[in-house]
């Protein structure tokens, strides 16, 4: 009988070994950003999956990678990340998921900071997109309006106003920006910058010879990798700047729209669900319409601006 119980109790450790280990399994997580390590967005990234109970080195592992401006070499960041056998890709920039969903067809992919993901050729809808693709937009097409709005406010003056974009992705942003600016009264010049042939000082100059009144930086991905120098290109020629949220360290005079750090809090919750077993192409595409004006005091007196109090009242967060 001894003999029996222990061979059951054997038994029963080699099944229930292999049932622990695979509970104590550390999900490994990718992520890619186009821009450098400096921008909030890993963080937000990370804090998001705290919140949800990942602790890294515990229950997750997250291999991060980041592109530094050079989008060339996203595929190949990509494949290092798929090499590593990682359970999810979590990516930013639609110039990133498009590198992933072509380098990375078998691996569930999250995306964040894609501001229109059918334009942009992401995904084909944005309900129960379907295959290995879902994330988080927080595509406006009004968010333009509001901040020249904003700065039509600020600069009671404002006739021409210069539209900042980037080549690497759709004209969506650039066209609705165009069009509400003319539904404003607005003059708008365009100028969209390639990363192979990037000349911002030529830019400017271009600027500055059109005699515009104000820049609007739109949020795409070569701007963001630049946004310090365009702030101080800015500042230099004393032009007042409108940025999104997540370039407001670049030193814009004003950061308003919908809130990239939190997509990106946004995105953790869709690996979350992936990790528990859901697949990306049943998971409907989510918009995030936070959002956040910030007014940078201390660029605004540089270039010889002053804020109205009113401005200033509805601010999020004002920099001195």
């Amino acid at each position: 009988m001894k003999i029996l119980f222990a061979a059951v109790i054997l038994a029963l450790g080699v099944v229930v070994r292999p049932c622990e280990a695979q509970a104590a399994k550390i999900a490994r997580v990718g992520f890619l950003a186009p821009q450098g390590r400096s921008l909030p967005i890993f963080d937000a990234f990370r804090e998001g999956l705290a919140e949800l109970g990942y602790v890294e080195g515990r229950n997750i592992v997250i291999e991060a990678r980041f592109a530094e401006g050079q989008l060339d070499r996203l595929p190949g960041l990509v494949t290092e990340l798929v090499n590593l056998k990682v359970d999810v890709l979590a990516v930013t920039g639609a110039v990133t998921a498009r590198a992933a969903k072509e380098a990375a067809p078998d691996t569930p992919i999250v995306f964040a900071m894609v501001v229109d993901p059918v334009a942009d050729n992401v995904v084909s809808r944005l309900a129960l997109p379907g295959g290995n693709l879902t994330g988080v937009t927080s595509f406006d097409p009004q968010q333009a309006r509001k901040q020249l709005e904003l700065l039509k406010e600020a600069l009671p003056g404002l006739k021409r106003v210069a539209i900042l974009g980037d080549q690497g992705v759709s004209e969506a942003l650039m066209i609705a920006s165009e069009a509400q600016a003319r539904e404003l009264g607005l003059q708008s010049q365009r100028l969209r910058l390639a990363a192979s042939n990037l000349d911002l000082e030529g830019a400017f100059a271009t600027i500055m010879q059109a005699h515009a009144d104000a820049l609007l930086v739109l949020e795409e991905p070569l701007l963001g990798v630049h946004a310090k120098r365009i702030a101080e290109l800015a500042a230099t020629d004393r032009l007042p700047t409108m940025f999104a949220p997540s370039r407001v360290s670049a030193g814009g005079m004003f950061a308003y729209g919908t809130s990239q750090v939190e997509s990106v809090r946004h995105m953790a919750s869709y690996v979350d669900r992936i990790l528990k077993g859901a697949k990306p192409g049943g998971l409907s595409v989510d918009t995030v319409t936070r959002y956040e004006l910030i007014v940078n005091l201390k660029t605004a007196g540089d270039i010889g601006m002053t804020i109205s109090p009113a401005i200033l009242k509805r601010a999020d967060r004002v920099i001195q």
